[in-house]
């Protein structure tokens, strides 16, 4: 009479046996499975408080294991300047990061966060990092193949520090250096920050060639998902005001600021930042035309769309005064996870109130987290959610800081070199006397680096690990020849000096954001005075540090060279190997450089365009022509040639709009 009841049991136990098999295996932890199928059955799994924890990214300062299980919180930041501790080493970012990263791996589904930083011109947040020239710099090199290994060193000194997300890089189309991020922008031309948008290849990896256009690609371990910025038209408000209104027709729009997205998206960009600013008097963040209607249907683009800092807050003024149309207005213009970044359980309360009400739909959440997963799925977060120490040795490598060297040295601009062709100042002689090393900038690597090197705002004085412009002037002249430096000599001192030659290095300070915004763009005090008093007194060439075009003219008899350095990171002794003669002068301006701030805004192609130096001018040591002169300026705008940028600009017109139809 046993043996039916055990038979019984048995039975049960298999079944139990059955499906406990089948609970283990999931889909969406399957390798295996293509990442449709395994975002598909992961959101079939999720509640909507899981959901909406994707859509949240938080500072890592509100951040711990207890809140990224509790709130299943998507995403975390650092800020500029954000760092777990003072000179944070590798193994101290590691940890955090791992720390948060166990909180999210706790939850019921295990579905791993992603940690994002501003790594705009290197891990420049970190303290030993590479520090590469800002764009604009780097927009002087016109060398895609420099800036596609920058974006690979950079991504192996984030992944040095268990990062796998940049919030870069920057494609804004800056039309007025009066913009306070105007640095950020590779060039006034959308053409120029066209080609430099190949650091996504280096950042993110080369793309296969039968990958699907749109979809993010993130090629392993040692690369990094990249965030193209700032979505559209932040580089054309009005007056150049940070966050201001961009007024701009449909061709203005589509011909200036829209192609460095295409291109962006074409190369895989995992993901697109909003602007802050406004489009025609919308709010980008609420801009459901461009966000939705645009950027993900007729681009095609399949990665996610983030906010910038409490960008959402800011679509009322002032900023947060009615949080909850914000969050409204943001979700559904389209914007998929939102940069909170501290007051996250209001945000995660209004968006849940929204959704329950109907207000925000719950198909629009189902693909802000199906675009939140692709990148993770694809970047290979689910297999590998914990960073370890096997990229420490990439920060501050030799290597990376060769090639910072490499790029500050092809991002020089010559402007003016003796007052003849036949009478040349530059190159320096290593062997001389003498030489008076001057000005504001000569000694300061934190000047040199600019905003976002450490801290946001930059900072003055040894910030990190690098090399001053002196330490390197000194390093590359004759040990027989005495270098002398004095920050602002005074007529006495140059009086009872005989320098051979002089050095003046002057500049911008650092700034970010609003607080660069510029109505005079003048040079620090004492700059020009220095200017003055160490050229009236001595031959000497101006180095300008600058994260843009400022006012030079009135002084430019004075000197007899003029370089515009831009701001080049760490790697001074760049700027020393081309003033020594070790390597020639092969920049040209990325921007227009104005005789005056009346002219502003003045791009070139402008019907009065009358500039000191034109776009693309760059001399050449041991030529009387630079590389695009003044004179080829002009004669671009007449005759033939004009004919010529006529056919291409229509031929251009024409991919804009079948691109913008979604012909890609």
């Amino acid at each position: 009479m046993t043996c039916p009841n055990i038979s019984w049991a048995c039975l049960l136990l298999l079944l139990c046996f059955a499906s406990m098999g089948d609970a283990v295996y999931m889909k969406y932890k399957d390798p295996k499975q293509p990442t449709n199928t395994r975002i598909k059955d992961l959101i079939s799994r999720m509640t909507l408080a899981e959901k909406i924890g994707q859509m949240t990214q938080i500072e890592r300062l509100e951040a711990s294991a207890d809140v990224m299980k509790k709130y299943f919180i998507g995403s975390v930041l650092s800020g500029g300047g954000s760092v777990p501790a003072p000179q944070a080493t590798p193994a101290i970012w590691v940890n955090m990061v791992n720390e948060f990263q166990k909180g999210s791996l706790s939850t019921r589904l295990g579905i791993p966060m992603i940690y994002g930083i501003d790594a705009v011109h290197g891990n420049n947040n970190v303290y030993n990092a590479t520090l590469f020239p800002h764009n604009v710099g780097l927009g002087a090199t016109r060398d895609p193949d420099l800036i596609r290994r920058i974006g690979e060193a950079t991504a192996l000194e984030v992944r040095a520090t268990g990062i796998p997300y940049t919030f870069a890089p920057c494609i804004a189309v800056c039309r007025d250096p009066r913009w306070g991020r105007c640095y950020e922008s590779y060039s006034e031309d959308h053409r120029v920050v066209q080609q430099m948008t190949d650091i996504i290849l280096g950042l993110q990896g080369e793309i296969p060639m039968n990958h699907t256009k749109g979809v993010p690609y993130i090629a392993g371990k040692d690369k990094v998902a990249a965030c193209a910025k700032h979505y559209v038209g932040d580089g054309g408000t009005h007056s150049g005001i940070n966050e201001n209104n961009t007024i701009v027709d449909e061709h203005g729009l589509l011909g200036i600021h829209m192609p460095p997205y295409y291109d962006s998206i074409i190369k895989g960009v995992a993901t697109v930042m909003v602007s802050y600013s406004s489009l025609n008097g919308v709010k980008m963040h609420a801009n459901h035309d461009l966000v939705t209607g645009y950027l993900k249907s007729k681009l095609h683009f399949r990665g996610f769309v983030i906010s910038d800092w409490q960008g959402i807050d800011r679509i009322t003024s002032p900023s947060g005064s009615n949080y909850t149309y914000s969050v409204q207005a943001g979700i559904n213009a389209g914007i998929d996870m939102v940069m909170v970044p501290f007051n996250y359980i209001d945000y995660i309360n209004d968006v849940t109130y929204l959704v329950k009400k109907g207000i925000i739909n719950m198909s629009r959440i189902d693909d802000a987290v199906r675009r939140i997963l692709r990148v993770k799925f694809t970047m290979g977060l689910f297999e590998n959610p914990l960073a370890d120490l096997s990229f420490a040795d990439q920060l501050g490598k030799k290597e990376h800081r060769e090639l910072a060297r490499e790029a500050v040295r092809k991002s020089l601009v010559l402007l003016k070199n003796g007052n003849s062709p036949n009478q040349q100042f530059l190159p320096l002689p290593k062997k001389a006397r003498s030489i008076l090393v001057a000005g504001s900038h000569a000694s300061n690597l934190g000047y040199q680096c600019g905003g976002w090197s450490v801290q946001w705002m930059g900072g003055s004085g040894n910030i990190t690990t690098g090399t001053t412009i002196l330490d390197a002037i000194k390093s590359t002249v004759a040990d027989s020849t005495h270098v002398v430096h004095t920050e602002n000599p005074d007529e006495n001192f140059m009086k009872s000096n005989d320098f051979s030659f002089a050095i003046v290095v002057v500049g911008e300070p650092p700034y970010a954001e609003t607080l660069g915004d510029n109505a005079e763009l003048t040079i620090l005090e004492p700059g020009t005075d220095t200017i003055q008093t160490v050229c009236s007194a001595a031959k000497c060439a101006v180095v300008i540090i600058s994260g843009r075009p400022v006012v030079i003219e009135p002084y430019l008899p004075l000197m007899e060279a003029l370089v515009a350095a831009w701001l080049p990171g760490t790697e001074g002794q760049g700027v020393a190997d081309v003033l020594f003669g070790d390597y020639g002068f092969t920049g040209k301006l990325p921007r227009t450089w104005f005789k005056s701030v009346d002219q502003l805004p003045m791009n070139v192609g402008d019907p009065h365009y009358d500039p000191l130096f034109p776009f693309g001018f760059g001399l050449t040591i041991n030529s009387s022509q630079p590389g695009f002169s003044a004179s080829a300026a002009d004669r671009l705008r007449d005759g033939n040639e004009r004919i010529v940028y006529v056919v291409l600009s229509l031929v251009l017109s024409v991919i804009l709009i079948c691109f913008g139809h979604g012909h890609i």
